[in-house]
């Protein structure tokens, strides 16, 4: 990489659903399975809202193959811990038939917290989702490179839309977890900053009127972090194959990086307002790739699919450089063979039955990884 640029480190986190391989069902038996992880792992995994989710998080990795082996031992050894207790994990952003009010809650003080101040609103967030880290050293750099770059979430959400069932119906849409999602506040496209000054100042008034407690309490699809010196996407639903999973990590890191190259050269990438991003998260979320996103640039629809390879195209030139173009060019096998949503819709629509649904998910979310 050339000299000065940031870390570009890369940390992920996944939420994995725990399924009763007899019922199809949600497993509300988080706590069980990470009582029993040995101490190194543990400190890599944690509780999450509901009790039938466990979250994972990598440490940093230095490269997008050291992330994905890391990836794929975590997703390896939380398996074995469920299978230890007669549950199956599985990676998608929401389980086709689960009702939320089956599933008990956490109890931890942050979830309480939530639950009180949010009510059903935060119960009902039985959703399952990917976030990414960069690393970023310098907070004016993470201002800028989210004022520019959320741009491309949608494209992003697009590739990795795996939700379209909930309750056992079909909702229409791929990424129904997404419409979940924004039943909080402080959630979708961050509004763009001045600076990282700019910014803190809006957390301040936020904090002093009682909003909220810190900028943790900052949802949005894409945030500096408030605790690490990283950029953290945070718009896609989570990946079921572990291969998707990496791809969309690796157009994160690339996206960074070659924000990074265009500021050290004095190009720009014109800024939108959110709420026209907005109108590409719905069209993404609703279609996946079969449906048109706007090319605002141009101001006239594209079809999604050609935006992907516009979008693959766009961070060639920092590819080598990263080592990830056989990560981010995976992004033409999801092309052809099409989303976890795709796939999911397909084998309901074949067998009419959910319960086959949430087999294929078991298997897909292990798949290539033994």
């Amino acid at each position: 990489m050339h000299e000065g640029a940031p870390p570009l480190t890369v940390g992920i986190e996944e939420e994995y659903q725990l399924i009763d391989p007899e019922t199809r069902g949600l497993a509300p038996v988080a706590s069980e399975v990470l009582g029993d992880a040995p101490l190194a792992l543990k400190q890599l995994l944690n509780p999450e809202l509901h009790q039938a989710m466990v979250e994972i998080g990598t440490p940093p990795a230095t490269s997008i193959r050291e992330a994905y082996g890391m990836l794929v031992e975590m997703r390896r050894e939380v398996a074995r811990l469920a299978e230890a207790k007669g549950v199956r994990i599985v990676a998608a952003g929401t389980h086709p038939f689960a009702l939320w009010e089956d599933v008990p809650i956490t109890q931890k003080d942050r979830y309480m917290e939530l639950l009180g101040e949010f009510q059903d609103a935060v119960r009902a967030l039985l959703i399952f989702g990917t976030h990414v880290h960069v690393g970023a050293d310098d907070p004016e750099f993470r201002i800028d490179a989210i004022n520019t770059m959320r741009y491309m979430l949608p494209h992003l959400l697009a590739l990795s839309v795996s939700s379209p069932l909930w309750r056992g119906r079909v909702t229409g849409l791929k990424s129904y977890r997404s419409l979940i999602w924004r039943g909080l506040p402080r959630t979708g496209i961050p509004a763009t900053f001045s600076s990282h000054s700019d910014y803190q100042h809006f957390v301040e008034i936020l904090v002093e009127t009682g909003s909220i407690q810190d900028a943790s309490r900052i949802w949005w699809a894409m945030r500096s972090h408030h605790r690490y010196p990283t950029i953290e996407f945070r718009a896609t639903d989570l990946a079921t194959h572990p291969r998707d999973a990496i791809a969309i990590a690796a157009l994160a890191q690339a996206l960074i990086y070659k924000h990074w190259l265009m500021r050290r050269d004095n190009v720009t990438f014109r800024q939108y307002p959110a709420p026209l991003i907005e109108e590409n998260v719905w069209r993404a979320a609703r279609y996946g790739l079969d449906g048109k996103l706007i090319d605002f640039g141009e101001r006239r629809e594209k079809w999604a699919r050609d935006l992907m390879v516009e979008l693959v195209e766009f961070v060639d030139d920092v590819l080598d450089d990263l080592d990830s173009r056989w990560a981010v060019e995976h992004v033409y096998t999801i092309l052809e063979r099409g989303t976890s949503a795709d796939r999911q819709l397909a084998i309901y629509e074949e067998t009419g039955d959910l319960r086959a649904v949430v087999d294929w998910l078991v298997e897909e979310t292990l798949r290539d990884i033994d």
